[in-house]
């Protein structure tokens, strides 16, 4: 049984892919799960966040705190201003462009300290940035949506706040008084939790490209190109500030990463429990989610060559 999971867990960009092209032929059959299981999916991610936390973690906070402010500030800077730049060079329509912003709003994805420790990166660095930006997103990304998309679309920001303590916060919190009150049962689960993370990627992909199959397949590719954009400019301005800050080449991979990798799920269940409205906004964020994990796999075997 370790042995599938590791496989599930090792081939996630591959089970993404596939969950994503299985939805667009079959679109019917995504279609009888309800979009508001996507919450508890990631809900789901979130606790198994929380189980692999530790206060150590979050010592690099204190003991490199320039560090994690420059890589948290990349985050919540470069990442919304590229969707707010990309959604104008492409003229998005609202919905799109609402997608595109909710994507770049959201913090680091969890997949990002995967990828940093195949990179040879410093894992510490971004075990703190993924932990502090995804603390900060109850305040930050709700104020940053209002801040892209306000203008086009009515975005509530205090209804946004709640949704990401419920569906983010507090299964991170849950998680990690398990893991201190239940030790034993923490040790025999974690071994199984990136696997059910992982299906439970592939599950929230499967569902809104099935909701919205149509109209991807129609005219999907401009969508497409602006969510591979949003990656690779975030991967690429992320090593860019690194390197411009003069930090050490494993700081530099670990920011780059962060930067570029966004928690996608977590704009998909915005977008769903938000905007229905705009039923196309959760479309960017499953882009991505299939996209950045293969981009992932390929920055983690370029990064780790030695130059």
């Amino acid at each position: 049984m370790k042995k599938i999971c590791h496989y599930i867990s090792e081939y996630l960009g591959v089970l993404v892919l596939l969950a994503a092209v299985l939805a667009l032929v079959f679109p019917e059959v995504t279609r009888q799960v309800s979009p508001k299981v996507i919450n508890y999916l990631l809900g789901l991610v979130m606790f198994g966040m929380g189980l692999t936390l530790n206060l150590h973690d979050f010592k690099v906070v204190f003991s490199r705190p320039k560090d994690v402010i420059c890589g948290c500030l990349a985050q919540f800077t470069v990442m919304p201003l590229l969707a707010w730049l990309l959604a104008r060079l492409f003229s998005l329509d609202d919905a799109l462009a609402l997608g595109v912003a909710l994507v770049g709003c959201c913090p680091g994805g969890t997949a990002s300290n995967v990828i940093t420790y195949l990179s040879k990166g410093d894992l510490a660095l971004s075990v703190g940035m993924t932990s502090v930006s995804t603390l900060l997103a109850p305040l930050l990304t709700p104020l940053l949506t209002w801040l892209l998309a306000g203008h086009r679309v009515n975005v509530d920001v205090m209804s946004m706040f709640l949704s990401i303590l419920w569906v983010v916060i507090l299964p991170i919190v849950i998680g990690f008084l398990v893991k201190h009150f239940l030790p034993k049962f923490t040790h025999e689960a974690v071994d199984y939790l990136p696997a059910f993370s992982s299906l439970a990627i592939a599950a929230i992909v499967a569902i809104v490209i099935g909701a919205n199959a149509e109209k991807l397949l129609v005219g999907g590719l401009t969508i497409v190109v602006v969510v591979m954009l949003h990656n690779l400019c975030g991967l690429s301005i992320g090593y860019a500030i690194g390197r411009l800050l003069r930090l050490s080449r494993p700081k530099r991979k670990a920011i780059s990463i962060e930067v570029g990798m966004q928690n996608s799920g977590l704009a998909s269940s915005l977008a769903t429990l938000h905007f229905a409205a705009y039923p196309m906004a959760t479309i960017p964020g499953a882009i991505f989610s299939v996209w950045h994990n293969i981009s992932g796999a390929i920055v983690a075997r370029v990064y780790s060559r030695k130059l």
